[in-house]
């Protein structure tokens, strides 16, 4: 019995080990390997959705994009390790007196969930994308983290990444992004298949021009530092 169940432990072990490993390797190909797909591109093309996806790496993208997801998505993204604990209390404070769930999410983890994993709010998803979000503060630094956010966040049906986002809503590119465009795009990512970056409205056009002022603080006050070439 003590016998049978060391060696159930000791696979257990090896099998951790292993996919640890595996994700290591996996997390360290991806500093310099270009993600080809994720879990929502492969949902959308099952579906038959048109997936619209041009990589450009970081310095192909108007500094006001990166400035403006920092403004509306992560403020402290050059001070943290990959988590903001304030956001997470901060989080779970407005979620136990509110009926929709909000989420204390950096851009880090974002990174780490659209590369690796696949949406949901399981226990179990959600310590995989901690553990991915680890490697990759860890392996990548902040410019290859917010590359591969900008290239792989989901802003429409079937647009992923703000270079097919630029040509779509603004028949432009990322590069020549404005910083009206740019805080548009930033306003679409919590909802991006119910908002129209090109037709915003309300609250969320709103929300855009908060993120546009926003972008010259963080360009002010060098929040963006991390990113500098």
């Amino acid at each position: 019995m003590v016998r049978g169940l060391g060696w159930l432990l000791g696979k257990l072990v090896t099998v951790v080990v292993v996919a640890a490993l595996i994700a290591v390797t996996w997390a360290l190909a991806y500093r310099w390997i270009d993600p080809p797909v994720t879990a929502p591109m492969i949902r959308d093309m099952v579906a038959g959705e048109h997936v619209e996806r041009r990589w450009v790496s970081l310095d192909q993208i108007n500094p006001a994009m990166p400035r403006a997801v920092i403004g509306a998505e992560d403020s402290t993204f050059c001070q943290h390790h990959g988590f903001d604990l304030a956001a997470i209390e901060r989080a779970a404070a407005r979620n136990a007196t509110s009926t929709g769930l909000r989420g204390g999410s950096t851009i880090s983890q974002q990174t780490a969930k659209n590369a690796f994993l696949w949406p949901g709010r399981s226990y179990l998803r959600k310590g995989l994308e901690a553990y991915f979000t680890v490697l990759i503060e860890a392996l990548w630094g902040k410019r290859r983290i917010m590359e591969v956010y900008l290239n792989l966040a989901e802003l429409g049906p079937g647009i992923y990444g703000v270079e097919a986002a630029a040509h779509h809503y603004f028949d432009t590119s990322a590069a020549r992004l404005t910083p009206d465009e740019a805080a548009k795009l930033a306003a679409i990512l919590p909802q991006p298949i119910k908002r129209d970056a090109a037709d915003l409205r309300g609250k969320v056009r709103r929300h855009a021009r908060t993120i546009e002022r926003r972008i010259g603080i963080v360009r002010r006050d060098a929040i963006d530092a991390c990113l500098a070439g």
